[in-house]
């Protein structure tokens, strides 16, 4: 599977420069950049320091806070020094993507630094899609304001939009849905949008592993036969873990995918290797009630990963607001797998709870209920 990377930020930033570069003479101080408050000059500034602040946050692996520097060109705030031109922005803004794009390209997978939207922290591929996404849309915001034709690839924007914006249903085309999702248009049937962020995904430590929160383009690929961009041991992944992955991606498809109770990969902090899945069902009901479910590949069986993976993540669950109790269902003779739900904290449920609570899940004598409360 091809992740969001390095390659994607290089096409971004060109983009960006072909379009803009052709209105060089222009004076982009008197401009606006489309509905911003800001003008062209301005927007191309913020463009290349947010290109270098998070090529920084991912070099430097800053856990707690933004790293504390920008740019400044030349000219700005120094008044014996000639200003920047409209060619020289430019040319920061290609030389902040270059080093964006090399730091996504040389830093490990696993790798995560601080960025507070909305778990505190974000991979090299989410740095990446978010660097593409300010590129992408000021560029649209600049050239709306110079009266340019912009259009990215729909490729480009598909990347963004399944990397950052797992909670936003697609539509017909991405570009569209990208503007729609960050209040720069309109889409058929759907209300406009005026507050928004991106998401990136969630990663609950868990002992000697790290649950990673699946997006969406990983779990359409783990769905089809393939890895899912994680490195698998023998004989993963499992059925289990394709099976819920199809469930994410058609809660993705009708707009009713919360990234956090998704599909999490089971990976081994000692050598980066993925060894199960496990993860939730679907958001909390009304109740406060939401049905998690795990598997792990054959030859990971049997050395507690499953029991730490499931009380991590119950763990976390249980400590929002919106979460009461979980539950888990488990065919009558999956032994290990009761005694995996016992040692992570969830016990059997009494018979008159299966038979009323939870009726709309159609329990069966084949299958029994093992809950675990706030």
């Amino acid at each position: 599977m091809r992740e969001v990377g390095g390659d994607q930020v290089d096409e971004a930033v060109a983009g960006c420069v072909a379009t803009l570069r052709t209105a060089v003479d222009r004076d982009w101080t008197a401009v606006r950049a489309g509905r911003l408050d800001w003008t062209v000059r301005r927007t191309a500034v913020h463009v290349a320091s947010d290109l270098i602040a998070y090529a920084g946050q991912l070099a430097g692996r800053a856990q707690d806070a933004y790293v504390p520097f920008d740019i400044t060109l030349d000219g700005e705030g120094d008044e014996g020094m000639p200003a920047a031109g409209n060619t020289g922005v430019l040319q920061v803004i290609e030389t902040t993507g270059v080093l964006l794009a090399t730091t996504v390209r040389t830093t490990p997978r696993d790798v995560r630094a601080f960025h507070p939207f909305p778990f505190g922290s974000a991979d090299r591929e989410g740095f990446a899609a978010m660097g593409i996404a300010e590129v992408l849309l000021h560029t649209h915001d600049m050239a709306e304001g110079l009266g340019l034709p912009y259009e990215p690839s729909a490729e480009l924007a598909e990347s963004v939009l399944t990397c950052i914006f797992p909670h936003i249903q697609p539509g017909r085309a991405p570009w569209p849905t990208l503007l729609w999702a960050t209040g720069r248009g309109t889409l058929p049937g759907r209300a406009p949008v005026t507050g928004w962020r991106w998401c990136n995904n969630l990663v609950v430590p868990a002992g000697r592993l790290t649950l990673q929160g699946v997006r969406p383009a990983a779990a359409r690929d783990l769905w089809l036969g393939g890895d899912g961009g994680f490195d698998w041991i023998e004989g993963g992944p499992y059925q289990g873990t394709r099976e819920a992955a199809g469930m994410l991606v058609t809660l993705y498809e009708s707009g009713s995918h919360r990234p956090e109770f998704g599909l999490f990969v089971l990976v081994r902090r000692a050598d980066g290797r993925a060894v199960g899945g496990l993860g939730f069902h679907s958001a909390p009901d009304g109740d406060g009630r939401v049905e998690i479910g795990y598997d792990l590949a054959e030859t990971a069986r049997g050395q507690g990963y499953a029991t730490e993976a499931l009380g991590a993540l119950a763990q976390w669950a249980l400590a929002r607001d919106d979460v009461d109790l979980l539950f888990a269902r488990v065919d009558h003779g999956n032994l290990p797998s009761q005694g995996v739900l016992t040692r992570a904290g969830f016990s059997r449920a009494a018979a008159a709870l299966e038979e009323t609570a939870y009726t709309e899940h159609r329990m069966d004598r084949s299958l029994r209920l093992y809950v675990r409360s706030a």
